[in-house]
């Protein structure tokens, strides 16, 4: 592992550090835009006074803090790997580069002590997984590692109930920001109660303290909504994903091919609006990790 030195030294002066993924620039957004998107949430954390640490593979060495070469460079090449945590392995022994994913890029920021890590939605359980058993690696990983991820909760074409359920199982704590609803990434609301509430940047840096001194090692959820004026429409985003499912079961479409399939129909319907929904969730994301992550850098 690489760890910038700027990164490195901000952690040592206990200054505050975002961790960013990197699988946005490399599978989440279509070229040029995802490289612009990824330089401004780097520039969006310097404004704030914060460190960005995006985190990737490059020939098979994993950097948190990757330079601009390195992230133009998995930006441009269609080439590169989209990592998780089991591909790690893999990727470092072959030599490989690739854009990681949340459950990878939460991993490897607490290994490099990163606290706050901001990325766009979470992975989750996913519809009829009861017979598919699909399910993201990101659940899994968030209940091993101590980390705050900010998330605009998950997709809403997921099983939205039964990712709360599982996030329980696994311990993992869920707050809502400024918020009683359990957020749809495209929405603000994906019709489900949050567990508990959190009405500023200092309450959620209390209860990641709070976890700390437990010595729980798993990590806390902090599920920021879509600003209002930036989702889409309510009743167009539920005529869309509805028409989008009945084509799923028309075409037989299951497994792991469904997810891809449904955010295609979503994007497609709302001729492209659903992606810059995308965007305008990543920097909500991005301003409240920069946030939280003052207030964890304060003295408690």
């Amino acid at each position: 592992m690489t760890v910038a030195e700027e990164v490195r030294a901000a952690l040592t002066e206990h200054r505050p550090v975002v961790a960013l993924e990197s699988t946005i620039v490399t599978h989440g957004l279509p070229r040029p835009r995802n490289l612009a998107v990824a330089a401004e949430a780097e520039a969006q954390l310097r404004e704030a006074g914060v460190v960005p640490a995006t985190v990737g593979v490059v020939d098979g060495r994993v950097v948190v803090g990757l330079g601009a070469d390195q992230l133009e460079r998995l930006a441009t090449d269609p080439g590169v790997d989209k990592l998780s945590v089991r591909d790690l392995p893999v990727a470092l022994a072959r030599g490989a580069s690739g854009g990681t994913t949340v459950a990878a890029t939460a991993l490897l920021a607490h290994r490099a002590g990163v606290g706050v890590f901001a990325t766009g939605g979470l992975g989750g359980v996913h519809r009829g997984a009861s017979t598919t058993v699909d399910e993201s690696a990101d659940l899994v990983a968030l209940s091993g590692v101590p980390i705050l991820v900010v998330s605009a909760g998950v997709k809403s074409i997921l099983d939205v109930p039964a990712t709360l359920e599982r996030l329980e199982t696994l311990n993992v704590t869920v707050l809502g920001y400024r918020t009683d609803a359990f957020p749809g990434f495209y929405v603000r609301d994906a019709g489900v109660p949050v567990p508990a509430r959190v009405d500023d940047p200092e309450a959620a840096a209390a209860v990641v303290r709070a976890r700390d001194a437990l010595g729980l090692r798993a990590a806390v959820l902090l599920a920021n909504p879509v600003a209002a004026e930036a989702q889409l429409d309510v009743d167009e985003h539920r005529a869309v994903l509805d028409a989008a499912l009945a084509e799923a079961a028309d075409r037989g479409v299951v497994g792991h091919d469904t997810t891809p399939f449904l955010l295609e129909r979503v994007r497609e319907a709302t001729e492209g609006r659903s992606l810059e929904v995308n965007v305008a969730v990543y920097r909500g994301n991005v301003a409240l990790a920069a946030l939280v992550a003052h207030a964890l850098a304060a003295p408690a």
